[in-house]
């Protein structure tokens, strides 16, 4: 990873993406997003982290998020990392529901085989391309960012209508995983199309 894509401040606001190794469609089933919910969940009450908003696509999901000192936003989304690949390969071994499943774990396997050495399985690809958002400008831009990234898959046509988003937070004020909601600043506002 470049250095370019650090961590630096543990503490800061961040925009982070995390794919899934060889752009995999691992979410497509509402076990493996619900593993992403429950484990973010877990962070937010057990570890510091403070989830500001987020999005679950097929292959990829987007947040922002900063950690309550003294935790490090880098470990927590290390174990978060973590945690949900354990899940991901457990249900893969054992449940019959994904007819992809023999399919998904070769690739999964061989891209642990290929980037990460010993490893016997990897759901995600290294790093989590963190961007420091510094202005309030930059956050809502993030922020709209993600909550209109299913409106661009032509997932739903509008935002807050996506299950696995902050969106309805945001707008309808409800969701199935409570975010700690940003502000509108004066001279901009939130922007969902």
């Amino acid at each position: 990873m470049s250095s370019r894509y650090k961590i630096r401040d543990q503490n800061a606001m961040y925009f982070l993406t995390m794919t899934t190794a060889g752009w995999v469609d691992v979410f497509t089933r509402k076990e493996c997003r619900n593993f992403i919910i429950e484990s973010l969940a877990y962070c937010q009450k057990n570890k510091g982290l403070i989830l500001y908003a987020y999005v679950i696509m097929s292959n990829h999901i987007h947040i922002i998020a900063s950690a309550e000192y003294p935790n490090e936003l880098s470990s927590i989304i290390r174990d978060f990392k973590k945690f949900t690949a354990k899940k991901v390969k457990f249900f893969l071994t054992n449940s019959h529901k994904e007819s992809r499943r023999i399919w998904m774990r070769q690739v999964l396997e061989w891209y642990a085989k290929r980037t990460a050495g010993k490893k016997e399985f990897t759901l995600w690809k290294s790093g989590s391309h963190p961007k420091e958002l510094f202005t309030p400008k930059i956050v809502e831009q993030k922020l709209n960012y993600i909550h209109n990234n299913p409106v661009a898959d032509n997932i739903v046509s509008k935002p807050e209508n996506f299950i696995y988003s902050s969106a309805s937070n945001y707008i309808l004020n409800e969701g199935i995983l409570e975010v700690t909601l940003i502000e509108p600043s004066c001279d901009i506002g939130f922007i969902f199309y």
